[in-house]
């Protein structure tokens, strides 16, 4: 069965480069064995990063025994649903890309936090300008 995303449509690709995802197959998909449920499709900035180490997620350390580069700024990573609303809650909340995000995280999320957080660029490009 497909995934779908928070807006209801089609779940897009979240990160190749590192590749993310629970099955690393670079989409926020889950399943019975993601307890963590890894479906919040976030732009991981520096300050995410280090509040996520400060309550003992860290996410920069490469660990190559489990294949995880360690993450930069700016790499798109599928987190914890959780997890992300612990740094939103904060303060420190990542940026998200609600088409890459799964709705399986709104039984964590409030929409409005991921929509108050999102970086997509709409379908329709002229929803970006300053026209009315």
């Amino acid at each position: 069965m497909e995934q779908k995303n928070v807006l209801g449509g089609d779940l897009q690709a979240c990160g190749l480069e590192p590749l993310t995802g629970f099955y690393r197959d670079g989409y926020c998909n889950t399943g019975p064995e993601d307890v963590g449920s890894h479906t919040v499709c976030a732009v991981v900035t520096s300050e995410f990063l280090e509040h996520q180490k400060a309550v003992g997620n860290d996410l920069s350390t490469p660990m190559p025994q489990y294949g995880f580069p360690g993450l930069q700024p700016g790499d798109r990573w599928g987190v914890c649903a959780d997890r992300w609303l612990q740094s939103y809650e904060a303060g420190a909340a990542a940026p998200v890309v609600l088409q890459a995000t799964n709705e399986a995280a709104l039984a964590s999320v409030p929409i409005a936090a991921l929509r108050e957080c999102s970086v997509d660029v709409p379908d329709d490009l002229a929803m970006l300008s300053e026209e009315p």
